[in-house]
């Protein structure tokens, strides 16, 4: 059992101090979605073709996975609140760059500080959830499940957060970011307050960044649990990023809250699968994510093929639904192929192959559109998606008995 470590100063109670969390974790993780819905306000007052869109978005997924790599497990020996407090303050000062407004390099530098925020928060609110309530309540109880709401419920709570702003605010791209810092510096200061649930470590004299390892009688199960996570985040990936270029071009679809409330529901149905996916054995778990992505992929190709915007929007619920399956079952599998003091290190490399999944296919769907028409596009990315997702799935469906 966690020991909630005594301090002088006045604290939160364990209690206070969970939700405080989760709601920090919430605000911090719609943060990162905020900017889907205003990328069409920001491309119509740039004048940057929609392969910028995608870089801007990558940045943001390179920033977590440097963070990931250098910094994601700093909190065993600094502290949960330490590192929750800098991921906040961290993700502020992404807010002040994204006011300063300056063109493409301030947008690919907030985006890269906001990643960096993200890959600093993750571990440790996730770790810090588990830890406060089991000071609280004797077991982790609801940890996990809070957990899980606050990171793809805030992801999903962003975009359409920005597509409000960017329907109602006269200042699009200024008032969303304004109301945010302000909460961010709140959350900072609350989270100051929380009890610390680690022994800290006054100096650490031999840094050693995460590293991703994985025993070698088990490398292809982890491959497996990597591909499934990429396949997965790819998705979130296009939903995060070209989704409103393609709206734009197939039903005319300009409107940033119309935008918003897309990523709203294709997040929204990954946050809610994680949350059926826990009363279904793995197997079930696995067969019910790919049969969910391959249905939304061949919906969504069909509504780039007869440009249907309600296909194209239902198309990607049904993903999303897959998105979350398949994630949960890729860090199921992850979390049992090692040891306990390698768990983290594997947890580590399935989401870091999860990320390269939300980077690398939306750059090279900007990439390609540079040259080649839309659908097309669009149709190949489906069929590998569709493809990876279900080779993933038919692969962790035999090993998942043996891990």
């Amino acid at each position: 059992m966690s020991t909630i470590l005594l301090e002088r100063r006045r604290l939160l109670t364990p209690g206070a101090a969970f939700w405080v969390v989760a709601a920090s974790f919430l605000l911090m993780m719609a943060f990162a979605t905020v900017p889907t819905p205003l990328y069409a306000i920001y491309q119509q007052r740039e004048g940057f073709p929609t392969f910028t869109v995608t870089l801007i978005f990558a940045a943001y997924a390179v920033g977590v996975i440097v963070a990931l790599s250098f910094g994601g497990h700093i909190s065993d020996w600094v502290g949960r609140r330490r590192m929750l407090v800098m991921a906040a303050l961290v993700e502020a000062v992404s807010s002040i760059i994204f006011l300063l407004s300056g063109g493409i390099p301030t947008l690919l530098a907030a985006r890269f500080v906001s990643g960096l925020a993200v890959g600093l928060l993750t571990a440790a609110a996730t770790a810090g959830l588990s830890e406060l309530r089991i000071h609280h309540s004797g077991e982790a109880g609801i940890a996990a499940t809070v957990a899980t709401v606050a990171n793809l419920g805030g992801l999903a709570l962003g975009p359409l957060i920005g597509g409000l702003f960017g329907e109602w605010s006269a200042w699009p791209l200024f008032a969303p970011y304004l109301v945010f810092l302000g909460g961010l510096i709140a959350a900072a200061i609350l989270l100051s307050r929380i009890p610390e649930t680690v022994a800290t470590v006054p100096l650490r004299t031999s840094y050693r960044r995460q590293r991703v390892a994985v025993p070698r009688e088990r490398r292809s199960a982890f491959l497996l649990a990597g591909a499934a996570a990429f396949a997965a985040f790819a998705i979130t990936g296009f939903f995060g990023s070209v989704s409103p270029a393609f709206l734009a071009e197939i039903g005319g679809v300009h409107d940033p809250l119309a935008v918003g409330s897309t990523a709203f529901a294709v997040f929204g149905a990954a946050a809610a699968a994680q949350l059926i996916s826990g009363r279904l054995v793995a197997r079930a778990q696995i067969m019910a994510g790919a049969i969910a992505v391959l249905a939304g992929m061949t919906t969504f190709a069909l509504a780039a093929l007869i440009a249907s915007t309600a296909l194209f929007i239902g198309g990607g619920v049904i993903a999303g639904f897959g998105v979350g399956f398949l994630f949960r079952s890729a860090l199921i599998t992850g979390a049992a192929l090692g040891d306990a003091a390698r768990r983290g290190e594997v947890l580590a490399g399935v989401f870091l192959m999860a990320y390269a999944g939300m980077t690398l296919p939306p750059v090279l769907i900007g990439f390609a559109l540079l040259w080649l028409p839309m659908i097309p596009v669009l149709v190949v990315f489906a069929l590998a998606t569709m493809a990876l997702s279900t080779a993933a799935a038919a692969g962790l469906a035999r090993v998942v008995r043996t891990v």
